[in-house]
C-alpha cells in the first residue's frame, strides 16, 4: 500500500469517529475530574495522578463517544445518504461490517479501561453505553420525539459528569448531582442544534425531532428555557445553600445560551469543517466553558479553603 493510500485509509477511519465531538468528553471529563480531585482533597502527587488516572478515565469517555458516533453512522445509513453523502460509509470508503467492528472494539476498550478506575466509574460507563446503544439500535430512541433529546442529554450531561466526579469522589453528593443536572438540562435544549442539518433526511427516514415536527423557530423557542434557565437558577441554588457562592459567575453562561437560540432561528447553514451549524458549534463551546469554569472555580475555592 502506497503512503498516500495509507493516509487516506487512516483518514477514513479518523473521520468515522468524528474527532471534533470527542473534544467534549475529553475537555469536560478532565475538568470535572480535576475539580473532584481538589474538592475531595485527594492525597498524592497530582502530576502522577494526572497521567495514571485522569487521562485514562478521560480517554475511556472519549472513545465511548467515538463508539457511539460510529454505531450511529452504521444505523443511520439511509439518513446520511440524503444529508451527509460525504461520510466514509456512504462513499463506501469503509465497509459497514468494519465500522460495526470498530464500534464494538471501542465500546470494549472503554469498558476495559474503566475496570482499572473504580467500580462506580465502571457502572456509570456501562450506563452511558446503554443509553448510546439504545439511541441507535432497536428500540431506537433516536426516532422518538422528546425522548431522543433526553437520550442524548442524560448520558452526555448528567451521567458523564457523575462518571468524571466518581474518579475521586462520591458522584451522588449534592455538588456533582446539581452540576450534572444543569448540564443535562442545557443539553436537552442545546442538542436539537444537531437536527437542523438533518431535518429533511430525518423526516424521510422516520425520525421525529422537534425541528422536523414543529419547524426550526418553534423548536428553538421550545428549547430556549432548557438552555437558559439552568444557568439563571444558579443564584437561587446558591441562596438555598445547595451550591457555593463562588459559582455565581457561571450564571453568565445564559448569554451564549441565548445566542445559540438566536443562531438557530437566524442561521441554518452548515459549517464546512464541522459538518454542522454555527449554533451546534456554540452549543459545544458553551458546554466546554461551563465545565472549565466550574473546574477553575472549584479548584481555586478548594485551594484557598
Amino acid at each position: 500500500m502506497k503512503i498516500w493510500e495509507l493516509k487516506t485509509y487512516f483518514k477514513n477511519y479518523f473521520d468515522l469517529i468524528r474527532p471534533f465531538t470527542l473534544l467534549a468528553p475529553i475537555i469536560v471529563s478532565s475538568c470535572i475530574m480535576i475539580a473532584s480531585y481538589f474538592n475531595n482533597k485527594v492525597l498524592g502527587d497530582f502530576s502522577i495522578i494526572l497521567w495514571t488516572t485522569v487521562l485514562p478515565a478521560s480517554f475511556a469517555l472519549a472513545i465511548l463517544n467515538g463508539a457511539s458516533n460510529t454505531l450511529n453512522q452504521v444505523t443511520d445509513i439511509k439518513t446520511d445518504k440524503i444529508s451527509k453523502p460525504y461520510r466514509p460509509l456512504i462513499k463506501s470508503n469503509i465497509p459497514i461490517e468494519n465500522a460495526l467492528i470498530i464500534s464494538i472494539l471501542l465500546y470494549s476498550l472503554a469498558i476495559f479501561i474503566s475496570l482499572f478506575i473504580n467500580p462506580t466509574f465502571l457502572f456509570l460507563i456501562l450506563l452511558i453505553s446503554f443509553f448510546s446503544i439504545t439511541y441507535s439500535i432497536p428500540p431506537r430512541f433516536k426516532d422518538v420525539i422528546f425522548v431522543n433529546q433526553l437520550w442524548i442529554a442524560i448520558p452526555r450531561g448528567l451521567l458523564g459528569i457523575l462518571a468524571s466526579w466518581s474518579v475521586f469522589g462520591n458522584p451522588f453528593n449534592p455538588l456533582p448531582l446539581v452540576i450534572g443536572l444543569i448540564a443535562m438540562c442545557f443539553l436537552v435544549g442545546g442538542s436539537i442544534t444537531k437536527d437542523i442539518v438533518d431535518k429533511e433526511a430525518d423526516k424521510k427516514t422516520g425520525t421525529k425531532t422537534l425541528v422536523n415536527t414543529f419547524g426550526i423557530k418553534k423548536a428553538a423557542t421550545l428549547s430556549l428555557p432548557f438552555m437558559i434557565f439552568p444557568f439563571c437558577y444558579i443564584p437561587m441554588l446558591i441562596h438555598s445553600g445547595i451550591l457555593e457562592s463562588y459559582l455565581w459567575i457561571l450564571t453568565f453562561l445564559s448569554i451564549p445560551a441565548f445566542l445559540i437560540f438566536y443562531l438557530m432561528i437566524k442561521e441554518n447553514r452548515k459549517e464546512g469543517l464541522l459538518e454542522n451549524t454555527p449554533s451546534w458549534t456554540l452549543m459545544y463551546v458553551t458546554y466546554f466553558f461551563f465545565a472549565f469554569g466550574f473546574s477553575v472555580l472549584t479548584v481555586i475555592s478548594s485551594i484557598s479553603a
